[in-house]
């Protein structure tokens, strides 16, 4: 595992594209459904506990949240989807926020939808299957929470859901997770690695 994961830092939370860090560099977005266990993904690959906050009330994350790992490197959670207690104004304005950044955002290198093993490709996630496809980002789709399903029936979702992305143009990779087992973190950070341009680099530079 590189150490720069485990230095992830807080940067900046941007309501709208003109106040996200300079567009240089390269990094990764974080998407998913609220409750999808997002936010405990990103602290498990990071080796933190608090660095993404983790609120019982889902649609907490309003906001791209960047997270420094290095001075070109960065991890970014997008805000939760799929949350009904909000207004419509609300889902419009976070929708934008986020088809705007991965249409736009130059320095973004990979994509990350992380949907909960047991409830996978929502009508939430189809759409932001197809938002990457417009994009053309490579995508992971990380099934997380893969501890609270039997080892046949994780299995049996993993097979599911690469056999309905095989269709899916450009690298897409599909891997179960789960935070509290720690399960998925090499295989994710290797990805990771590589999206990042951290290949053959232990200290991130």
């Amino acid at each position: 595992m590189n150490p720069i994961y485990q230095r992830a830092r807080f940067l900046a939370a941007a309501a709208c594209l003109d106040q996200a860090p300079p567009d240089e560099g390269w990094e990764v977005a974080f998407a998913g459904r609220s409750n999808a266990g997002k936010s405990s993904a990103i602290n498990a690959l990071c080796y933190q506990r608090q660095l993404a906050r983790i609120s019982k009330t889902p649609g907490r994350t309003q906001q791209l949240i960047f997270f420094a790992l290095d001075d070109a490197r960065r991890l970014v959670d997008l805000p939760g989807y799929g949350y009904a207690k909000v207004s419509e104004r609300v889902k419009a304005q976070w929708q934008g926020l986020m088809v705007g950044y991965l249409q736009r955002r130059r320095s973004l290198a990979g994509f990350v939808v992380v949907m909960d093993a047991r409830h996978p490709l929502s009508v939430f996630d189809s759409r932001m299957l197809a938002w990457r496809r417009q994009a053309s980002l490579p995508l992971l789709l990380l099934l997380t929470k893969a501890d609270k399903l039997g080892r046949g029936a994780a299995r049996a979702q993993l097979d599911r859901v690469r056999n309905v992305v095989a269709d899916e143009p450009g690298q897409v990779q599909v891997e179960l997770f789960s935070a509290q087992a720690r399960q998925g973190v090499e295989s994710v950070h290797t990805l990771l690695d590589q999206w990042l341009a951290l290949d053959g680099c232990e200290d991130g530079v």
